[in-house]
């Protein structure tokens, strides 16, 4: 199963100092059957971006909570055997919870060794100031400030590196 993994940069500069990358359990994202049924007029590309999205969301959020790490969102993809994984997600309706997984959610469920990085997808490091805008606007509760940042860091795109060009990923 193709997997979409929330990390911070310095997770993945560690990862990339290894040939291969050991996958302790953790929250990941991937197309998954809920995915599918909330999203039925997109493809397999389509689907695979939102999982993709989905798991940067969850970056950001790993990002807000270890605080010392580059504000950079980071989203590293990996197969990993289907059995490793279990899906949590949820198709949404009228009367899901603000806080129900995501469509895309999956849990890795046993630790995976020696996966071989796909890519991974990394903020510019001038996106930085828009990571540290949402944290901060979180942190202040600022409901106004919040949603420019986001909408700022969304129109962001996540840049593309091959696992040979990890290890040269510019930092903020």
């Amino acid at each position: 199963m193709r997997l979409y993994v929330p990390t911070t940069l310095d997770e993945l500069l560690d990862a990339a100092s290894a040939p291969l990358w050991t996958i302790e359990p953790r929250a990941a994202h991937a197309v998954t059957a809920p995915l599918q049924e909330s999203e039925p007029d997109e493809d397999l590309e389509g689907w695979e971006f939102v999982a993709a999205l989905e798991a940067a969301d969850d970056s950001l959020a790993l990002i807000a909570g270890l605080g010392d790490v580059p504000r950079q969102r980071v989203v590293v993809t990996v197969e990993v055997p289907d059995e490793a994984v279990r899906v949590i997600g949820v198709v949404p309706t009228d009367d899901t919870p603000d806080d129900a997984p995501a469509p895309s959610a999956v849990e890795i469920v046993q630790t995976v060794p020696e996966v071989e990085i796909v890519c991974a997808h990394v903020d510019e490091p001038g996106a930085s100031v828009d990571v540290e805008a949402v944290i901060a606007a979180v942190d202040t509760d600022d409901d106004e400030a919040l949603a420019r940042a986001l909408d700022r860091l969304g129109e962001r795109g996540l840049l593309w590196y091959d696992r040979s060009e990890l290890a040269d990923i510019p930092q903020e």
